[in-house]
Protein backbone atom coordinates (compact mmCIF):
# COMPACT_ATOMS: atom_id res chain seq x y z
CA UNK A 1 0.00 0.00 0.00
CA UNK A 2 1.43 3.47 -0.94
CA UNK A 3 1.88 5.73 1.61
CA UNK A 4 -0.49 8.88 1.37
CA UNK A 5 -1.97 12.00 2.85
CA UNK A 6 -4.03 15.00 1.85
CA UNK A 7 -5.06 18.04 3.85
CA UNK A 8 -8.03 19.84 1.81
CA UNK A 9 -11.32 21.85 2.16
CA UNK A 10 -14.17 20.41 1.01
CA UNK A 11 -17.32 21.94 -0.87
CA UNK A 12 -20.38 18.86 -0.66
CA UNK A 13 -23.90 19.65 -1.64
CA UNK A 14 -26.55 17.01 -2.14
CA UNK A 15 -30.00 16.45 -2.31
CA UNK A 16 -31.29 15.88 1.08
CA UNK A 17 -32.44 18.67 3.55
CA UNK A 18 -30.02 21.07 5.39
CA UNK A 19 -28.15 18.82 7.70
CA UNK A 20 -28.68 15.68 5.91
CA UNK A 21 -29.66 12.48 7.36
CA UNK A 22 -26.53 10.76 5.88
CA UNK A 23 -24.29 12.32 9.13
CA UNK A 24 -27.45 10.69 11.26
CA UNK A 25 -27.27 7.36 9.94
CA UNK A 26 -31.06 7.90 8.80
CA UNK A 27 -32.23 7.45 5.09
CA UNK A 28 -32.05 10.11 2.41
CA UNK A 29 -35.05 12.86 2.56
CA UNK A 30 -36.19 11.99 -0.81
CA UNK A 31 -35.20 8.45 -1.10
CA UNK A 32 -32.08 9.19 -3.59
CA UNK A 33 -29.18 10.43 -2.61
CA UNK A 34 -27.33 13.19 -5.64
CA UNK A 35 -24.22 14.63 -4.64
CA UNK A 36 -21.62 17.29 -6.00
CA UNK A 37 -18.45 17.67 -4.14
CA UNK A 38 -15.30 20.11 -4.72
CA UNK A 39 -11.84 19.31 -2.87
CA UNK A 40 -9.00 22.00 -2.63
CA UNK A 41 -5.69 20.12 -1.93
CA UNK A 42 -3.62 22.25 0.12
CA UNK A 43 -0.73 19.76 1.50
CA UNK A 44 -0.76 16.47 0.53
CA UNK A 45 1.53 13.68 -1.18
CA UNK A 46 1.07 9.80 -2.50
CA UNK A 47 4.14 8.12 -1.49
CA UNK A 48 6.60 10.59 -3.41
CA UNK A 49 4.36 12.19 -5.70
CA UNK A 50 3.25 15.85 -3.81
CA UNK A 51 -0.48 17.01 -4.62
CA UNK A 52 0.08 20.73 -2.98
CA UNK A 53 -2.47 22.97 -4.53
CA UNK A 54 -4.27 20.34 -7.08
CA UNK A 55 -8.05 20.23 -6.82
CA UNK A 56 -10.40 17.98 -7.88
CA UNK A 57 -14.16 16.93 -8.36
CA UNK A 58 -16.70 14.42 -7.84
CA UNK A 59 -20.37 13.92 -9.23
CA UNK A 60 -22.34 10.65 -7.35
CA UNK A 61 -25.74 9.67 -7.49
CA UNK A 62 -27.94 6.25 -6.03
CA UNK A 63 -31.46 4.99 -6.05
CA UNK A 64 -31.80 4.90 -2.51
CA UNK A 65 -29.95 5.34 0.10
CA UNK A 66 -25.78 5.10 -0.19
CA UNK A 67 -25.40 1.77 1.72
CA UNK A 68 -27.65 -0.33 -0.72
CA UNK A 69 -25.31 0.73 -3.47
CA UNK A 70 -25.85 0.90 -7.17
CA UNK A 71 -24.69 4.19 -7.65
CA UNK A 72 -22.97 6.04 -10.20
CA UNK A 73 -20.31 7.83 -10.28
CA UNK A 74 -17.47 11.02 -11.97
CA UNK A 75 -14.47 12.03 -10.87
CA UNK A 76 -12.89 15.18 -12.63
CA UNK A 77 -9.48 16.22 -11.90
CA UNK A 78 -7.31 19.21 -12.83
CA UNK A 79 -5.89 19.38 -15.48
CA UNK A 80 -2.67 21.07 -14.09
CA UNK A 81 -1.76 17.97 -12.31
CA UNK A 82 1.09 15.89 -14.10
CA UNK A 83 0.90 12.44 -15.01
CA UNK A 84 1.48 11.01 -12.19
CA UNK A 85 -0.41 13.76 -9.95
CA UNK A 86 -3.38 12.54 -11.84
CA UNK A 87 -2.48 9.09 -11.29
CA UNK A 88 -2.03 9.42 -7.20
CA UNK A 89 -5.43 11.74 -6.92
CA UNK A 90 -7.32 9.40 -8.92
CA UNK A 91 -5.94 6.38 -6.90
CA UNK A 92 -7.06 8.36 -3.61
CA UNK A 93 -10.31 9.29 -4.77
CA UNK A 94 -10.80 5.89 -5.77
CA UNK A 95 -10.52 4.23 -2.44
CA UNK A 96 -7.51 2.44 -3.58
CA UNK A 97 -4.39 2.55 -0.96
CA UNK A 98 -6.78 2.80 1.32
CA UNK A 99 -7.99 0.62 4.47
CA UNK A 100 -11.89 -1.07 4.42
CA UNK A 101 -14.15 1.91 5.24
CA UNK A 102 -11.77 4.24 6.39
CA UNK A 103 -12.74 7.23 3.98
CA UNK A 104 -15.51 8.40 2.28
CA UNK A 105 -13.61 7.97 -0.97
CA UNK A 106 -13.67 4.57 -0.10
CA UNK A 107 -17.25 4.28 0.73
CA UNK A 108 -18.28 6.15 -2.80
CA UNK A 109 -16.36 3.38 -4.70
CA UNK A 110 -17.77 0.66 -2.91
CA UNK A 111 -21.06 1.65 -3.51
CA UNK A 112 -20.99 2.53 -6.87
CA UNK A 113 -21.33 0.62 -9.54
CA UNK A 114 -21.26 2.58 -12.89
CA UNK A 115 -18.12 4.81 -12.85
CA UNK A 116 -17.52 6.89 -15.47
CA UNK A 117 -13.97 7.31 -17.04
CA UNK A 118 -12.43 10.33 -15.35
CA UNK A 119 -12.13 13.93 -17.08
CA UNK A 120 -9.13 16.04 -16.41
CA UNK A 121 -10.09 19.75 -16.71
CA UNK A 122 -10.32 22.94 -14.73
CA UNK A 123 -11.42 22.45 -11.73
CA UNK A 124 -11.93 25.64 -10.10
CA UNK A 125 -12.97 25.90 -5.78
CA UNK A 126 -13.56 28.87 -3.79
CA UNK A 127 -13.77 28.31 0.02
CA UNK A 128 -14.95 30.41 3.23
CA UNK A 129 -15.49 27.75 6.19
CA UNK A 130 -16.66 30.33 8.47
CA UNK A 131 -18.43 32.88 6.52
CA UNK A 132 -20.44 29.15 5.08
CA UNK A 133 -19.62 30.13 1.00
CA UNK A 134 -17.68 28.25 -1.38
CA UNK A 135 -18.45 27.63 -5.09
CA UNK A 136 -17.11 24.75 -7.31
CA UNK A 137 -16.69 25.08 -11.15
CA UNK A 138 -15.78 22.40 -13.52
CA UNK A 139 -15.55 23.59 -17.19
CA UNK A 140 -18.41 22.40 -18.86
CA UNK A 141 -19.95 19.85 -16.14
CA UNK A 142 -21.16 20.92 -13.25
CA UNK A 143 -21.18 24.62 -10.78
CA UNK A 144 -21.89 24.56 -7.53
CA UNK A 145 -22.80 27.72 -5.21
CA UNK A 146 -22.87 27.44 -1.68
CA UNK A 147 -24.29 29.94 0.74
CA UNK A 148 -25.32 30.30 4.09
CA UNK A 149 -28.56 28.95 5.57
CA UNK A 150 -31.07 31.48 5.98
CA UNK A 151 -34.20 32.51 8.41
CA UNK A 152 -36.72 31.46 6.74
CA UNK A 153 -38.62 34.97 8.67
CA UNK A 154 -35.92 37.12 9.15
CA UNK A 155 -33.75 36.43 6.19
CA UNK A 156 -30.77 36.33 8.78
CA UNK A 157 -28.00 34.21 8.50
CA UNK A 158 -28.29 30.89 10.38
CA UNK A 159 -25.33 28.92 11.70
CA UNK A 160 -25.23 25.30 12.64
CA UNK A 161 -22.25 22.69 12.90
CA UNK A 162 -21.61 19.11 12.78
CA UNK A 163 -19.31 17.27 14.70
CA UNK A 164 -19.13 13.63 14.25
CA UNK A 165 -15.88 12.20 16.27
CA UNK A 166 -15.75 9.08 14.77
CA UNK A 167 -16.73 9.81 11.14
CA UNK A 168 -14.94 8.47 8.08
CA UNK A 169 -14.96 12.35 6.25
CA UNK A 170 -14.80 15.09 8.81
CA UNK A 171 -15.12 15.62 12.78
CA UNK A 172 -16.83 19.01 12.24
CA UNK A 173 -18.42 20.74 9.32
CA UNK A 174 -19.85 24.24 8.91
CA UNK A 175 -23.98 23.59 7.64
CA UNK A 176 -24.76 25.70 4.44
CA UNK A 177 -27.79 25.47 1.41
CA UNK A 178 -26.26 25.20 -2.14
CA UNK A 179 -27.25 24.75 -5.49
CA UNK A 180 -26.08 22.47 -8.42
CA UNK A 181 -26.00 23.04 -12.19
CA UNK A 182 -24.77 20.38 -13.84
CA UNK A 183 -24.24 20.88 -18.08
CA UNK A 184 -23.09 16.86 -18.46
CA UNK A 185 -21.91 13.82 -17.18
CA UNK A 186 -24.52 13.04 -14.19
CA UNK A 187 -27.61 14.60 -14.13
CA UNK A 188 -28.49 15.92 -10.97
CA UNK A 189 -32.07 18.24 -11.34
CA UNK A 190 -32.92 18.35 -7.34
CA UNK A 191 -30.31 19.79 -5.69
CA UNK A 192 -31.14 23.73 -5.35
CA UNK A 193 -30.94 24.83 -1.88
CA UNK A 194 -30.11 22.07 -0.23
CA UNK A 195 -27.74 20.94 1.76
CA UNK A 196 -24.12 21.71 1.70
CA UNK A 197 -21.05 21.22 4.01
CA UNK A 198 -17.85 22.96 3.91
CA UNK A 199 -14.97 21.17 6.09
CA UNK A 200 -11.24 20.44 6.29
CA UNK A 201 -10.47 17.01 5.38
CA UNK A 202 -7.01 15.59 6.95
CA UNK A 203 -6.98 12.20 6.07
CA UNK A 204 -4.64 9.25 5.23
CA UNK A 205 -4.63 5.67 4.30
CA UNK A 206 -6.57 5.01 7.50
CA UNK A 207 -8.79 7.83 7.78
CA UNK A 208 -9.12 10.46 9.16
CA UNK A 209 -6.01 11.64 11.00
CA UNK A 210 -6.80 13.44 14.52
CA UNK A 211 -3.67 14.33 15.89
Amino acid sequence: MTPWEIHAVVVANCNCAYGCPCQFDALPTYGTCEAADGFQVEKGFYGEVSLDGLSAGMLAKWPGPIHEGNGERLIIIDDQATAEQRNALEKIISGEDTEELATIFWVVNAMTTIRHETLYLPVTIEADIEARRGRVVVDGVFELNVEPIKNPVTGAEHRARIEIPDGFEFTTAEMASGRVKTQSGIELPNNNGTHSHLAELHLNNSGIIRS
